[in-house]
């Protein structure tokens, strides 16, 4: 019957795989691999619904979290190093977003003033007008209603903090 609800076709592929794991005798590892495809699942669809949300704005994702970044910071300002270290993203990843940010004019680079190997990243006015608004399609579009139905965030929160600190601590 969850397979129902969750397909429309009364066909899981998740349930499926996990039983063919119980068929073939890896019992020990079931469990794993349906919350590890089902989080996968769930992060593929959430990332289609923020790439709806965004597309107007015409962003990605990575971009926006540029943008939305350098909005939080006091003087929309960061370099390019802490924007990687705070966003988890590598450095390349950082450039081409900040290369494409800056060709729309909505952030700025510059050296900084007392390391010349660093460069600053600022955010432009159209830049954190830009972020404003996508930031409020998303907050209506995807954060507000997640489709947690029934299920209690404040317990679940914490499991999935701790599944990804574990999962980062053993990066």
């Amino acid at each position: 019957m969850a397979a129902e609800e969750n397909t429309g076709s009364g066909f899981d592929p998740i349930e499926e795989s996990r039983r063919q794991w119980l068929a073939h005798g890896w019992d020990h590892a079931a469990d794993g691999m349906t919350t590890v495809i089902s989080v996968m699942r769930i992060h593929q669809l959430f990332l289609a619904r923020v790439d709806a949300a965004l597309k107007p704005f015409e962003l990605t994702f990575s971009r926006y979290e540029v943008l939305t970044l350098l909005s939080f910071t006091r003087a929309g300002t960061l370099p390019m190093s802490k924007i990687s270290a705070r966003l988890q993203v590598h450095a390349t990843s950082t450039t081409n977003s900040v290369d494409r940010l800056e060709k729309a004019g909505l952030v700025a680079r510059r050296s900084h003033p007392d390391d010349r190997r660093t460069t600053l990243v600022d955010l432009t006015d159209a830049g954190r007008d830009l972020a404003a608004q996508a930031t409020t399609a998303l907050n209506a579009e995807v954060f507000s209603s997640p489709d947690f139905a029934g299920i209690d965030l404040d317990s679940l929160l914490p499991h999935l903090e701790t599944l990804r600190s574990g999962l980062e601590a053993g990066s």
